[in-house]
């Protein structure tokens, strides 16, 4: 008897293990689809309108509803990553964040290191003063002390200007907030920025800033795919096709820019 109950008991372990080791298979399945079906998007938080903090501390911003929508469509939830910018390429890489999107600007050297979408929406680098500024064409950089945000389409774009060279001084920020405070403080003469992000800031802070005539650099934004992964890139462009196709993407940039501008 003794013998047949441990055996009894033996077998009931056993079921209790593989029903055990079960509903852990089960829940790591599921913990694996739940991954698989949201995306994580890399943003920089201060970087209105595209991606920033409203009063509420909540994200919100064009790309942000421009990326819901584009989830919805593909049948993915999303979440928002704030990462430091200039580790976008790396966070990517790593498999941090899925895609970056949060005014991306398209360049040859980004597209080295990243897959990208077809251009969504142009834009430019502009400079930036005082209103009250004597400052009116780029040569009168000239001396000048000049804020851009670190590692970012705007520095690009100073760089491949013959103006850099007759700067003073270059001072880079973590973010295009950061550098407008320094110019509104005087420790800065001028900003390299998107012309995007200034004529938001302007709509906003008005008679504070005025942007010189020239822009530096024409650009587009596009969103950034890891290298390799054609099949997410395929599945997010067709649906930013069919947002253009259906009118989802103009209502988006009328919210925010009050026209459409969003690139066919």
């Amino acid at each position: 008897m003794k013998r047949i109950a441990t055996m009894i008991l033996t077998l009931v372990a056993m079921f209790s293990i593989l029903a055990a080791c079960g509903k852990a298979e089960d829940k790591g399945t599921d913990q694996a689809k739940d991954q698989k079906d949201t995306l994580v998007i890399g943003i920089d938080d201060q970087f209105a309108p595209m991606g920033f903090r409203d009063k509420n501390n909540e994200i919100v911003g064009f790309d942000i509803d421009y990326a819901k929508a584009a989830a919805e469509k593909m049948g993915m939830d999303v979440t928002f990553q704030p990462i430091d910018w200039t580790t976008k390429e790396s966070e990517l890489n790593s498999n941090r964040i899925d895609l970056i999107w949060n005014g991306y600007t398209i360049t040859e050297e980004r597209k080295a290191k990243v897959l990208f979408t077809k251009p969504y929406l142009k834009n430019a680098q502009v400079v930036v003063t005082l209103a009250d500024s004597k400052l009116k064409t780029l040569n009168d950089l000239s001396g000048k002390i000049v804020g851009v945000q670190a590692l970012s389409s705007a520095a690009d774009a100073l760089d491949a200007n013959p103006i850099k060279s007759k700067i003073k001084t270059v001072t880079e920020f973590k973010d295009n907030i950061l550098a407008l405070n320094d110019l509104k403080s005087g420790r800065v003469d001028a900003v390299v920025i998107d012309e995007v992000v200034i004529d938001y800031y302007m709509s906003k802070q008005k008679d504070t800033f005025k942007v010189l005539d020239e822009s530096l650099a024409p650009e587009e934004y596009g969103v950034g795919v890891k290298k390799g992964n054609e099949e997410l890139l395929e599945k997010l462009q067709k649906a930013l096709d069919e947002m253009n196709e259906d009118g989802t993407a103009a209502k988006i940039s009328e919210k925010w820019f009050g026209e459409d501008k969003v690139l066919k």
